[in-house]
């Protein structure tokens, strides 16, 4: 592609792209490496599909699956549920798309990305908060893929293997499946990103074929869909409905508010702004939407079937008397969760534990962090309270993230309009050093929206880690809406921080622009 212009340190391409000019040398800062610099223009290839795809593959995973359940079992009926899940991967699609934006222009990944706002230094605030979520599903991940396997292994094995010695509360052969998938899973990342986009462009409509193929096979077996469609709702519609929708939106929403950040991480790689933003509409919700159709549609048949609804599809393989039928659904489980774990989990922290140390850490040795936190994290133990781990940290989590989103957004769109310098995102005295490298501003606005959201945390007695009248017991209301209660005030904070007290570079003019 021809450029249109070279100004300072950017190229400009005709469609809007940035790269840096060939007489740009940063390899000396201690801000840049390899995986952290822009990725070159004959390298930004990824198409529509390729992010359509990376979002089915990442869709289709356990944990998405048992979020319709999860809602059914509070007293929704399934139409209640497929609402809320919709409406969840709607709203947080917009600042996913408003963040991605940025990935595509300059090429650079979220760290680096965050540089703009919070400074070259201050940008690990956010990077790291974002990777330890990261490292907490990717250990969660792959002790459900390790299940995935363990009970596909018992289904040829027999009980030679399921019954094997217990460690530590556990079958010695399930600690061992666990640690062939956390391998898998650092193979693949090992490979590098182009390894992951084969990989998701396999991966992705086989799983959703196979999706389909369970929802065939027990609808043949229950002689129709089941019960649960013609339940009414415990709920209704009324005043016991909404104190049960609010909180439960807020975890549609941090479901994927982890990816609402480090989207650019992906989109650096695209074709486009078209090209990505389409992906992604086409991929998210509709994906999210259809798949926790497919996970109702199926519950409801168990129901039919074997008397009582199975919400958990390993339990539900191991309920088939084909062999091939349970290892064909098995193995389908496991490739669904390395996908969604490969791509929402550990390329993030990648990134994010090298932009703290970019001379030390790469994007490979990044991924080696995560693997390592992922099992120091005991995912074994936050499963064991499905409370815990869905609902109050899924809330928790999101109102944190919300608040770093927010500051994005605010910074990118709202003040800059889109523009920055790109050589100076990687040099310590460029335009975002701020006051040594850290911008008070966006901390501020980020500690802000993470109080006023999860500052009245709370849990019902026993289920969780905050007291029943939350931790500061005022705030208590605001919870419900941790999500979107973080995300405006971090961004009306930022704003006015911002505007009343200017930073040198708060409004920094690009240092290139398309010209002719």
């Amino acid at each position: 592609m021809a450029a249109s212009g070279v100004v300072g340190d950017e190229v400009v391409y005709p469609d809007g792209r940035h790269a840096l000019a060939d007489h740009v040398d940063l390899s000396s800062s201690p801000l840049y490496n390899s995986d952290l610099a822009p990725v070159p223009i004959e390298r930004r290839t990824w198409t529509t599909y390729n992010y359509a795809a990376l979002w089915i593959g990442m869709a289709h995973n356990i944990p998405s699956y048992l979020l319709a359940s999860g809602l059914v079992a509070l007293g929704m009926d399934w139409v209640q549920a497929i609402m809320t899940i919709a409406l969840g991967n709607l709203l947080v699609l917009v600042p996913m798309l408003l963040n991605s934006h940025a990935g595509t222009k300059y090429g650079i990944p979220f760290p680096v990305f965050a540089r703009a706002s919070f400074g070259t230094f201050g940008a690990n605030l956010p990077a790291i908060l974002r990777g330890l979520v990261a490292c907490g599903w990717f250990g969660i991940q792959t002790w459900i893929g390790g299940q995935a396997i363990f009970t596909l292994a018992g289904a040829v094995i027999g009980k030679g293997w399921t019954d094997a010695a217990s460690i530590g509360g556990y079958p010695w052969t399930q600690w061992l499946a666990f640690a062939v998938f956390w391998l898998l899973n650092l193979f693949i990342i090992l490979r590098g990103m182009d390894t992951l986009r084969r990989f998701e462009n396999w991966a992705a409509p086989f799983v959703l074929v196979v999706a389909v193929f369970l929802l065939v096979w027990m609808v043949a077996k229950a002689h129709g869909l089941g019960p649960i469609l013609h339940q009414p709702s415990k709920l209704g519609w009324g005043a016991d409905f909404w104190p049960v929708f609010f909180p439960s939106l807020m975890a549609m929403i941090a479901f994927w508010s982890t990816l609402s950040l480090n989207m650019p991480d992906f989109t650096r790689f695209g074709g486009g702004q078209r090209q990505q933003a389409i992906g992604q509409i086409l991929g998210l919700p509709t994906t999210m939407t259809f798949f926790s159709l497919l996970a109702v549609l199926i519950t409801s048949a168990t129901a039919a079937v074997y008397g009582q609804p199975i919400w958990d599809p390993v339990v539900l393989t191991g309920k088939f008397s084909n062999p091939a039928v349970i290892v064909f659904a098995l193995f389908t489980l496991a490739v669904a969760t390395l996908s969604v774990n490969v791509a929402a989990n550990v390329v993030s922290p990648s990134y994010d534990f090298s932009n703290a140390m970019p001379r030390l850490i790469s994007f490979r040795t990044g991924g080696i962090i995560t693997g390592v936190l992922g099992i120091l994290i005991q995912p074994w133990r936050l499963l064991a309270n499905p409370h815990l781990y869905i609902f109050t940290w899924l809330d928790f989590y999101g109102g944190c993230l919300g608040a770093i989103a927010g500051v994005l957004v605010a910074d990118y769109w709202m003040l800059r309009r889109t523009e920055l310098r790109l050589g100076d995102l990687y040099r310590v005295d460029g335009a975002y050093r701020y006051a040594g490298g850290w911008n008070w501003r966006g901390v501020v606005s980020v500690l802000t929206g993470v109080l006023l959201a999860v500052g009245g945390a709370h849990s019902a007695p026993g289920l969780g880690p905050f007291p029943g009248d939350g931790v500061i017991p005022f705030l208590r209301p605001l919870y419900s809406y941790s999500w979107v209660v973080g995300l405006l005030s971090a961004v009306i904070s930022y704003y006015l921080l911002s505007v009343l007290f200017p930073a040198r570079s708060g409004r920094v003019q690009p240092a290139a622009s398309a010209t002719g």
